[in-house]
């Protein structure tokens, strides 16, 4: 079992805090460690930011430790407490569906056979039985308010014009008598998550150790930022989901490649495997060939493939490419295509198929690629058109039915990257 797990997980910028740092390192390399890190059930898929969580589980378990992946049927009913308003608590039916989803989400990013297989658990299983006399006398009565107060969020929400309701209050209770059972049941001495997560996280080593006196540990993870400091794993259109209904492999695939150049490393060790060598490489080529983005382009395909699988990271990087004139528009399969134009701007006909499509002029105009019909004259006649990456070389050019990708799209590029779609139903 190799000593220096530690040590890798900070290189990878996955150390933000820890409990007894000393003592964690020594008892991570003395033998395998039982650690959980937990997911609340509050959309139908995972999203990026527990991607990070998922991958942190995922090394540790690699270096010989045994991984608990913990979905939380019990405070996914709850909510922890936003700083900002009350959570929406969703229907016990939804809860209970959702906890399904995510418990197949994690089986794919953590071993579930071998000696230190994971174990995916749900907390309802030993809350539900719980009675309200018996959760205060036993757990709320080794907790102290004005401590319980001091967490960022709870704090932020006392101030607020909505304050604070007690169930959302009530949550950190709940998690740390998390710790506290997989402790009882599986030995287990670690918990992970987001440095957001640290007051509740240190709640439930406290309890732990007041109630069975033993000393066990907490790591959390540092949160990402782009270069201005905003939140990392949102876009214009929200959250970036592992659900590839709910942000498809291309727009997953491109939301790494936009990444910026500043964060393309720190996204590199935290998301991918790559080696310190190929890192390091590929942040020199970020300062030495920027307009390149090697380092952005192996980020991309390599979460790509991660989280959608090989096949699909291929399809999407084929199709990133020929959308820019490097590949047959043409060989990429309905889906791939589909996506790869939904967020572009767009035009939709209606073609019964026994009369001419518009000319293209005027579909560049349509599509707002051009502001009129004689700045598509303009642009033709400059060589800037493309109709399914082929150059227009005539305004009055009419497409027919041959042109048509899956039988359904046109793509119309001016210039090098600005890119619009026709959508064709009839």
């Amino acid at each position: 079992m190799p000593t220096d797990v530690f040590e890798e997980l900070r290189w990878r910028g996955l150390v933000a805090l820890s409990t007894d740092e000393p003592a964690l390192r020594n008892a991570l390399a003395q033998g395998r460690v039982t650690y959980y890190c937990g997911f609340d059930p509050t959309a139908p898929s995972l999203h990026i930011g527990n991607l990070m969580q998922l991958l942190t589980m995922r090394r540790l378990q690699q270096a010989g430790h045994r991984p608990l992946a913990l979905v939380g049927g019990a405070t996914g009913l709850i909510g922890d407490p936003k700083p900002s308003a009350e959570r929406t608590l969703n229907s016990k039916e939804t809860v209970a569906a959702w906890v399904e989803v995510l418990r197949e989400q994690v089986g794919r990013f953590l071993d579930l056979s071998g000696p230190n297989a994971a174990i995916v658990v749900n907390n309802l299983d030993w809350t539900a039985p719980m009675s309200a006399i018996d959760f205060l006398r036993d757990i709320g009565k080794h907790f102290r308010v004005n401590r319980m107060l001091a967490k960022e969020a709870v704090a932020a929400r006392l101030t607020s014009q909505e304050g604070i309701s007690y169930t959302e209050f009530s949550y950190q209770l709940l998690q740390a008598l998390d710790f506290l059972e997989l402790y009882r049941r599986y030995g287990c001495t670690l918990q992970t998550g987001g440095s957001d997560q640290w007051g509740n996280l240190t709640a439930g080593v406290d309890l732990v150790h007041r109630v069975a006196g033993t000393a066990v540990h907490a790591m959390a993870t540092p949160l990402v930022t782009r270069a201005d400091g905003t939140k990392f794993g949102k876009t214009e259109a929200g959250t970036v989901w592992l659900d590839a209904t709910m942000t498809s492999p291309y727009a997953f695939y491109q939301f790494w490649l936009n990444s910026e150049d500043a964060v393309a490393g720190t996204l590199l060790r935290i998301f991918t495997d790559r080696d310190r060598e190929e890192i390091e490489a590929l942040e020199q080529a970020v300062l030495e060939r920027p307009a390149v983005r090697e380092a952005q382009r192996a980020l991309a395909a390599d979460v790509t493939a991660l989280v959608h699988g090989r096949e699909a990271s291929r399809s999407v990087q084929a199709a990133s490419q020929a959308l820019f004139g490097h590949g047959e528009l043409g060989e990429l399969d309905p889906v791939t295509l589909a996506d790869s134009l939904a967020e572009l701007p767009r035009a939709t006909l209606h073609w019964a198929g026994d009369s001419p499509l518009p000319a293209t002029a005027t579909l560049l105009v349509e599509t707002g690629l051009v502001p009129s019909r004689s700045a598509a004259r303009r642009t033709v006649a400059e060589g800037g058109a493309y109709l399914n990456n082929a150059r227009v070389t005539d305004p009055e050019h009419v497409p027919d039915g041959a042109d048509l990708l899956a039988g359904r799209w046109l793509v119309l590029r001016r210039g090098r990257r600005s890119l619009a779609a026709v959508e064709v139903l009839r």
